[in-house]
């Protein structure tokens, strides 16, 4: 317990930059609530385990229910607990206190939890819920094995230990093997599957490995978002396991767990920079602590030295640990203010500026604002029929459906590999069969992004490799093969050089279409791509299915309508 490194802590978290990122100060998501309700649950679980009391355990409960109806990723949760009383047991540490805790916030929070449509059975089905359950179960086996222990003799409790210790393990053993052989309980799912291998995304299910949050975390992501904390943390656990109780025994494990999981997942830094303030904090106090009571009270030191005749080596000695001091606090105290600075800066520019509005700088250093998304949008609104549907990537579905108020075809919400991959297979594929397809899906509007003009290099384009991976994984698109739209040396170029089948494909022709008569840079020929750097290859070609309808000022979002052609055959 200390009020210090609470303080530190909650100064750090107020402004880190990997928290604001999904906060109101950023990209407001659901997780800018989730995390608050995940860490109050950690507190009044901590609280729980050093009272014992049911009280505190009820509270944990419904903080954790709040936690499950505003995030997915309340799974983190409830398998940070479990396994926290699982160490504990290993460790010798449980005590009534913890059972009482566990059992009462098991109990009460799966019951809560399944009152949520989303979550159902799932507390009770899937894998990923299973090490909650398991503990509960081992809780009261050792509840039992401690009341048999207190009233047997120990010749008796070791042979009826041994044989309990045998049969309950082959009952739970066979019972978890026909359960899901059964399918009553469901496997680990694709997340959590990329959480423990981070090639298994890659490799077996592109829709997970295609989400840019769904990449591991690169060294300088670590630092860009947390910056000292990176280095206070090693100090923080130093201090926790210097002084090991139940509580910071938690605080290690959610540290140690948080790392990993963020380094698999950048969109996990989310979740680690709480525990890296924490951690932080703790450290920042206890050697703030240690250093500063050799300033508090020097004078009188050096006082009573010199009246008790000590002579000038305790003076010296005296004056060195507080010039170390004062050294040590002036150092602090200047990371500190760095890491202000940098989180004010991290925050104003690159967490502060609406996703749909995109801004640059000019050569001679002016803003440059770019609101194509949002005109493109409000022309979607306004120019197409109420019932009208649009097909683009995912990743525009919830800003067409919130801003222009149209039916997207797919969305952010990438359950639905299925349609997904159907959209995919459109893009992928020559007009012809594109068409079929849109028809199928009975779209009127394709949008795509381009960046080609402006060196917007998010656009759909750079995206369309993920398109065919996601688009060849079902067995509608078994004849796309990603090896077709690469040169025959490897490589994927737009320009002359490209993949015949590339530069035929409906996402070429929709971003390059008219773009081969553009100038876009000085000394260029026409159709330079300045995100690629090369010349198009396919530049002279006309639309069959579909015909442009809305180019936005700066090519960023590019709308056409679907043409209406009900006998292709007569063509």
């Amino acid at each position: 317990h200390s009020v210090g490194a609470g303080l530190c802590a909650a100064g750090m978290i107020a402004i880190v930059p990997g928290y604001i990122s999904r906060s109101v100060a950023g990209s407001y998501d659901n997780e800018g609530i989730a995390i608050f309700c995940m860490l109050f649950t950690y507190y009044l679980w901590i609280k729980s385990v050093k009272t014992g009391n049911i009280y505190w355990s009820a509270l944990c409960a419904v903080a954790y229910f709040y936690m499950v109806s505003s995030w997915g990723g309340y799974v983190f949760l409830i398998n940070m607990i479990p396994l926290h009383v699982l160490v504990l047991m290993i460790c010798g540490r449980f005590s009534h206190r913890v059972y009482v805790a566990y059992c009462t916030v098991y109990t009460l929070g799966t019951l809560l939890s399944m009152q949520i449509s989303f979550v159902g059975f799932q507390p009770v089905q899937t894998s990923e819920h299973m090490l909650a359950l398991g503990v509960f179960g081992l809780c009261q086996i050792y509840a039992f094995v401690e009341y048999l222990r207190a009233n047997m003799t120990p010749e008796y409790f070791n042979i009826l230990f041994k044989s309990l210790v045998i049969i309950i393990s082959s009952i739970i053993a066979v019972g978890l093997g026909v359960l899901t052989l059964s399918g009553k309980v469901a496997p680990w799912t694709g997340r959590f599957y990329s959480l423990l291998d981070p090639s298994y995304a890659k490799n077996n299910i592109p829709i997970i490995a295609s989400v840019s949050e769904h990449q591991p975390t690169s060294w300088s992501s670590f630092y860009f978002d947390l910056q000292i904390l990176t280095f206070l943390f090693p100090a923080g656990l130093y201090y926790c396991f210097s002084k090991l109780t139940d509580h910071n025994i938690f605080i290690i494990l959610y540290g140690v767990f948080a790392v990993y999981f963020a380094g698999v997942m950048v969109r996990l830094m989310l979740v680690l920079a709480p525990v890296m303030c924490i951690l932080s904090g703790i450290a920042v106090s206890s050697s703030l602590s240690t250093y500063m009571k050799y300033l508090d009270g020097s004078g009188s030191q050096t006082k009573a030295a010199s009246k008790q005749g000590k002579g000038r080596q305790d003076t010296n000695s005296t004056q060195q640990r507080e010039g170390t001091a004062y050294l040590f606090v002036v150092l602090m105290t200047f990371f500190l203010v760095t890491y202000t600075t940098h989180c004010i800066w991290v925050t104003s520019e690159a967490y502060s500026s609406p996703s749909i509005v995109l801004s640059a700088r000019s050569h001679d250093g002016g803003r440059i604002i770019f609101d194509d998304f949002r005109e493109a949008y409000w022309w979607l609104r306004e120019n197409t029929p109420e019932d009208a549907k649009v097909m683009s990537w995912w990743d525009y579905g919830y800003q067409i459906t919130a801003m222009a108020n149209r039916t997207v075809i797919v969305d952010n919400n990438t359950w639905n590999n299925t349609h997904i991959s159907r959209v995919g297979q459109a893009m992928a594929s020559t007009e012809d069969k594109a068409y079929e397809i849109m028809r199928e899906l009975d779209v009127d509007y394709v949008l795509v992004i381009f960046g080609g003009l402006t060196g917007y290099s998010s656009d759909d384009i750079n995206k369309f490799l993920w398109m065919v991976r996601i688009g060849g994984s079902t067995p509608e698109g078994e004849h796309i093969k990603e090896k077709d739209y690469y040169t025959p040396s490897g490589e994927f170029r737009v320009d002359g050089e490209g993949s015949s089948t590339l530069l035929n494909c409906l996402m070429y022709k929709m971003c390059y279409y008219r773009f081969g008569q553009v100038y876009t840079e000085t000394g260029k020929p026409p159709g330079y791509d300045r995100v690629r750097n090369v010349v198009i290859g396919n530049k002279d070609f006309e639309l069959d299915v579909l015909e442009e309808a809305y180019t936005s000022e700066h090519w960023i979002v590019r709308i056409y309508k679907v043409k209406d052609l009900p006998n292709r055959g007569t063509r």
